[in-house]
């Protein structure tokens, strides 16, 4: 999971991305970037942090340009140096950068295709490095002084010809205008809109339509999968459907936890979701817990307050807010290590224990991935003086791993996988665990776009929508996340012992 943004206008561009980054912050706070142009010329600036960090008003006077492109990372694949951070740049054909969201499932293999078959040097361990590559290669092959749409169109069919797994990505071409492209399963997300500008059209493409309601731009449609829009510089636009096989399948964990709740992807309002959530959660209550003893609900912030006030409603409940956020502490899903994730639950919230003291209590979260989260909230819980903690997830059990950009691409880290349900009640301490079931997933989508036949539900189900996930590639990822997890826990201990010794001091 990243954030993506690109856009051409009749005016500068650097603040309207800065503000854009902004608003889908919550998908990454490990790195932002931004990369404008000026005719042919190219400025960057990324660092690692959030965007109000690795971005400040000295770097804003050099983004200069009416088209531009920014990124915030959320660590998967690739490193976390800031070198890694996004937009990446090639300059040859023409000039080329990139922003990506999403994960490649081939990316060791097309980097050796493109440094001994392609002759292109590769600076990184970033899929998104090879994903421009190839888009690049491909560009390079067609030997054209200068690009026309259909140039553009001719390349991104090699590039899904050859790329295989997730990718929404915008590409900004130096002196020619900005493309954006999705995989042949839509699975992440990609919308664009349109605003009337100084003196004509101006287009901008983002994860989310959130970062275009807020610039003014009104939606026009989420690009499709399998669909590449080329914007030129003066604002013309150009689509082609280039992959030769589609299948809409959209991630549902987009709609359960990762996008904010006032967006709409693929015609899915993810409030209207996550509020169908909670009423069929309380219908599952209402058929395995009807003797219940429940006092009061109330939601694990944020993202699970939808669920939890459709939940309380459908049951005839008291809906309370039990916990004060810290909103100045980052999602704890996105947190990179399992020590500082540990750390940072007590930081993040506190309990306010009148809701809590002598009550049967239900908590409701969007999601259980690792239990961590949920074993300290509800011993939160316990200590603000709940008499008894039952537990619901507005989404099924997450049993295995994530191969599309989502940070969980280890099994054994997920409570869930080779559990049962009273196992993992057990292990987080609560009195009594509800799972919600797929099927009420696959409804509430379907009631926002009831086209869409197929979603991908891999961490549910271990069907992987793509068709190419080997048990040899999982256990590569595994391999690779737990050198990953050493890093970071090693960083974590350094961190806290320069502290110790400064304090000492």
């Amino acid at each position: 999971m990243c954030g993506i943004v690109g856009t051409v206008a009749k005016s500068s561009v650097n603040q309207d991305i800065y503000d854009a980054l902004i608003l889908l912050q919550h998908r990454g706070q490990d790195a932002a970037g931004i990369m404008t142009c000026d005719k042919t010329r190219i400025f960057l600036r990324k660092a690692n942090g959030l965007v109000r960090d690795a971005i400040r008003a000295e770097h804003m006077l050099r983004l200069q340009g009416n088209m531009g492109i920014g990124h915030l990372r959320y660590p998967t694949a690739g490193s976390d140096s800031a070198a890694e951070a996004q937009p990446l740049y090639v300059n040859s054909p023409y000039g080329l950068a990139i922003v990506h969201n999403g994960n490649l499932i081939n990316s060791s293999a097309l980097a050796k295709d493109l440094m001994f078959g392609d002759r292109r040097h590769l600076n990184t361990d970033s899929d998104s490095e090879v994903l421009l590559n190839v888009f690049a290669h491909e560009l390079q092959n067609l030997g054209k002084a200068e690009l026309t749409p259909q140039h553009i169109f001719k390349a991104a069919q090699g590039v899904y010809q050859r790329c295989q797994g997730a990718y929404a990505a915008i590409v900004l071409i130096a002196g020619y205008g900005i493309v954006g492209f999705r995989d042949p399963f839509g699975i992440r997300p990609l919308v664009y809109g349109v605003r009337e500008g100084n003196g004509g059209r101006e287009y901008m493409l983002a994860s989310e339509n959130v970062a275009l309601d807020a610039l003014g731009y009104e939606l026009v449609r989420d690009v499709l999968p399998g669909e590449v829009i080329f914007i030129n510089t003066e604002g013309q636009i150009f689509q082609e459907i280039c992959a030769p096989k589609v299948q809409h399948s959209p991630c549902l964990f987009e709609y359960v936890y990762l996008a904010r709740p006032d967006s709409i992807l693929d015609e899915i309002l993810v409030y209207k979701f996550r509020l169908a959530l909670g009423q069929k959660l309380a219908e599952k209550i209402r058929r395995e817990f009807p003797e219940h003893d429940i006092d009061v609900v109330i939601p694990v912030p944020d993202t699970s307050r939808s669920a939890a006030l459709s939940l309380a409603q459908t049951l005839g409940l008291k809906y309370r807010e039990g916990f004060v956020k810290n909103r100045y502490i980052g999602r704890t899903f996105i947190m990179p290590g399992q020590t500082i994730r540990q750390k940072s639950v007590r930081q993040k919230l506190n309990a306010i224990s009148l809701e809590f003291q002598g009550k049967n209590v239900l908590l409701v979260d969007d999601s259980i991935v690792r239990g961590t989260t949920s074993k300290e909230i509800i011993q939160m819980a316990r200590d603000a003086g709940a008499r008894k903690v039952y537990f619901a997830s507005a989404a099924p059990e997450v049993r295995y791993p994530n191969v599309y950009g989502i940070d969980m691409p280890a099994a054994k880290e997920l409570i869930a996988h080779g559990r049962d349900v009273k196992e993992v009640a057990q292990i987080i301490g609560a009195d009594r665990l509800i799972y919600q079931d797929l099927s009420a997933l696959y409804e509430a989508a379907k009631e926002g776009n009831p086209g869409i036949l197929r979603f991908e539900d891999s961490v549910f189900t271990g069907d992987y929508v793509t068709g190419d996930v080997t048990p040899e590639y999982l256990a590569t990822l595994e391999k690779r996340r737990g050198e990953k997890m050493k890093q970071h826990e090693a960083q974590a201990l350094s961190s806290a012992q320069i502290v110790e010794v400064h304090n000492a001091g």
